[in-house]
């Protein structure tokens, strides 16, 4: 099974999660795409849907699928979102779309997270794939220097710049045993805006296309 097969059975099995009348948070990335095409098909059983990114706040809407202001449709029952790196605790790695803070927002928000991923996606221990970490523009070499003391290796995402108008640091080297303290101790180091650690508020349910 390709890596592209396994996002359309595993967006097509969130699809389970959708009841009538919801409001549903849509994360972004190219297995969210999927799903955002099988959302398509019960456009007119949903209420609406809150989206993480102006990207697929436009695929939303060119699909026909209303697209509503968080802070006007309170707490959500479901959001599904894909993970560029998933381990057997359902903690993620995620932000190479760049869309973390927005997605990171989404999921405090929501009753229930549906992790959409390829079979490949999964790893044992967090880490191999960059750690994305969103920080203030004039903040981008303070926090750097914090990476660096604390093991890891950032590298400036140049030229990206976030929905939020922020700037990218991709942290290598990192062995994340430990998702949840490293989450809490990069969440206070100034001028990080937020982590694409997922571990206080990690997956609910993960999704695979080997599970579909």
């Amino acid at each position: 099974m390709s890596n592209e097969e396994g996002k359309r059975r595993a967006a097509r099995a969130a699809m389970r999660y959708v009841e009538n009348g919801m409001v549903v948070g849509v994360g972004t990335g190219s297995t969210v795409r999927h799903f955002i095409d099988a959302l398509a098909e019960r456009r007119h059983d949903i209420e609406g849907t809150v989206s993480s990114s102006e990207q697929s706040t436009r695929l939303l809407k060119e699909h026909g699928i209303p697209v509503l202001d968080l802070n006007a449709t309170g707490p959500l029952p479901l959001y599904v979102d894909g993970a560029d790196e998933c381990d057997p605790n359902g903690c993620l790695i995620k932000g190479g779309g760049a869309a973390l803070t927005r997605e990171k927002i989404i999921a405090a928000a929501s009753k229930r997270f549906v992790c959409i991923i390829d079979p490949g996606k999964k790893v044992d221990v967090l880490g191999r794939f960059p750690l994305p970490i969103e920080v203030i523009p004039m903040a981008r070499s303070h926090v750097a220097r914090a990476l660096v003391e604390l093991g890891g290796q950032p590298v400036w995402r140049d030229g990206v710049t976030t929905d939020n108008g922020n700037w990218i640091l991709d942290v290598h080297n990192l062995h994340i045993t430990d998702p949840v303290s490293l989450e809490r101790e990069l969440n206070q180091i100034t001028g990080i805006v937020t982590v694409g650690l997922f571990a206080r508020r990690r997956a609910d349910i993960v999704l695979t296309g080997e599970t579909a």
